[in-house]
């Protein structure tokens, strides 16, 4: 099971994905729905309604509020062995 890594089209973000299956790069743009620093999730609702969720680390969550416009691609990355 691969990961996923988002590239934020913002500054300061690579973050690492919790989803599978994406077989080419995707762009999600949408709002930031959920910020959760404790568990280090970041929760990006797109333009067409569907929820993506991400672990990130806190430094990179900490520029994030509900609400802030986004603008993502997603791409595979290997996993480490």
């Amino acid at each position: 099971m691969g990961a996923l890594a988002l590239s934020l089209m913002l500054p300061a973000a690579q973050v690492l994905a919790e989803e599978t299956g994406v077989a080419t790069p995707q762009t999600i743009e949408g709002q930031v729905a959920e910020v959760d620093l404790e568990q280090g999730k970041l929760r990006i609702r797109a333009i067409d309604g569907t929820v993506h969720e991400f672990q990130a680390s806190r430094e990179t969550l900490e520029g994030y509020k509900v609400g802030d416009p986004i603008k993502a691609r997603l791409r595979t990355t290997t996993p480490a062995n």
